[in-house]
């Protein structure tokens, strides 16, 4: 029984990783093909041709003239995925055809409808305009999880762990013994979890790339869309300031981390991260910091999660773990996603 939602928008990639060449990622159990035509539109179609199975994306299967020739049987298929030529005849069978992905280039990402195509609506995909918006300047990158992508939902909507997971970068005292607030918006999709410090321990990871000293003003307010998007929205000021009456904050630093968390299959997750900020737009030496820290404190949460996918492979069946007040954020995106792979069940059923 599957645990991932399906008829959702998941992110593939960053468009930047798609050029005119052959690229494939498997997204929720499916190997997907893609490439950039010389026009510029990304192509998401079944990484399989239909004649024998080989991977399209494997040597000496090539692209020539925006069309992917198999490097088996040259069998040859258009953007639109069907076949346009099939070697020693002239008639191609009617079936010789790859699935197409519905396909959305989108705030630096490039989402992937997976399921009906019926329900790829588009307009459901979430945003995050700030990672190529000229206002912010962002660092990015993307890594391997061997766990299941519900691990890092659990690990991301509770920021305790900071405290003692990422100690030398990113978290302080002040993050695991601040309470959190909690809401779900149902109708919209969206879980709310907020912890917000008024005088708290600079961390390194700011400290650094800002150049505030001492005791800061801190807050995370977090924005989880199941079942892919996750946006911690963080401010960082001096102690004391506030946001003024009209919404501007000039005192303050602002950084928008955003993770897509993608099921590459039911135990393995393609954690996409990016860290987005307002400030010192065009000073490298900040980017490289934030770019090598931030993927440091990854790093340190795909070992640990890890971890936790072979202990949980392990453990006895009915093994019940506890929940305490910080997990409130967790338990209601565990809800969420729950019905929603329910849903995607009980269509596959129907279908």
């Amino acid at each position: 029984m599957t645990s991932i939602p399906r008829d959702q928008w998941y992110v593939a990639a960053y468009g930047a990783e798609i050029g005119q060449e052959l690229f494939s990622r498997t997204v929720c159990g499916e190997p997907i093909l893609f490439w950039r035509t010389r026009g510029g539109q990304v192509t998401a179609v079944a990484d399989r041709c239909v004649h024998r199975r080989f991977p399209l994306s494997q040597a000496p299967s090539r692209l020539v003239d925006d069309q992917v020739v198999c490097g088996y049987h040259g069998f040859t298929y258009g953007t639109d995925g069907k076949c346009v030529s099939v070697p020693g005849q002239s008639r191609i069978p009617r079936t010789a055809r790859l699935r197409s992905y519905p396909l959305v280039e989108q705030d630096s990402f490039v989402w992937v409808f997976i399921g009906d195509p019926a329900k790829a609506d588009s307009s459901r995909i979430p945003r995050a305009p700030y990672l190529d918006s000229p206002g912010y300047t962002t660092v990015a990158g993307m890594e391997p999880l061997k766990a299941r992508f519900s691990l890092l939902v659990d690990n991301l909507l509770d920021l305790s762990h900071e405290t003692y997971l990422h100690g030398r970068y990113i978290g302080t005292p002040e993050v695991a013994a601040t309470p959190i607030t909690t809401e779900v918006d149902e109708e919209a999709g969206i879980v709310y979890v907020s912890r917000h410090m008024d005088d708290a321990e600079c961390p390194p990871f700011y400290a650094e790339s800002t150049g505030l000293q001492g005791r800061i003003s801190r807050w995370q307010d977090i924005e989880y869309t199941p079942p892919c998007l996750y946006k911690l929205h963080s401010r960082i000021a001096p102690v004391g300031s506030v946001v003024r009456p009209d919404g501007t904050d000039p005192d303050a630093f602002h950084v928008e981390v955003v993770y897509a968390i993608t099921p590459e299959t039911e135990h393995s997750t393609h954690d996409f991260w990016a860290v987005a900020r307002d400030f010192a737009l065009d000073d490298e030496e900040v980017s490289k910091f934030l770019a090598e820290n931030n993927r440091t404190v990854v790093l340190q949460d795909v070992e640990a999660l890890d971890v936790l996918e072979r202990v949980i492979a392990t453990e006895p069946e009915g093994y019940q773990e506890l929940s305490v007040n910080i997990d409130t954020g967790g338990l209601a995106a565990r809800r969420m996603l729950q019905r929603m792979a329910g849903a995607g069940r009980t269509h596959a059923g129907t279908s």
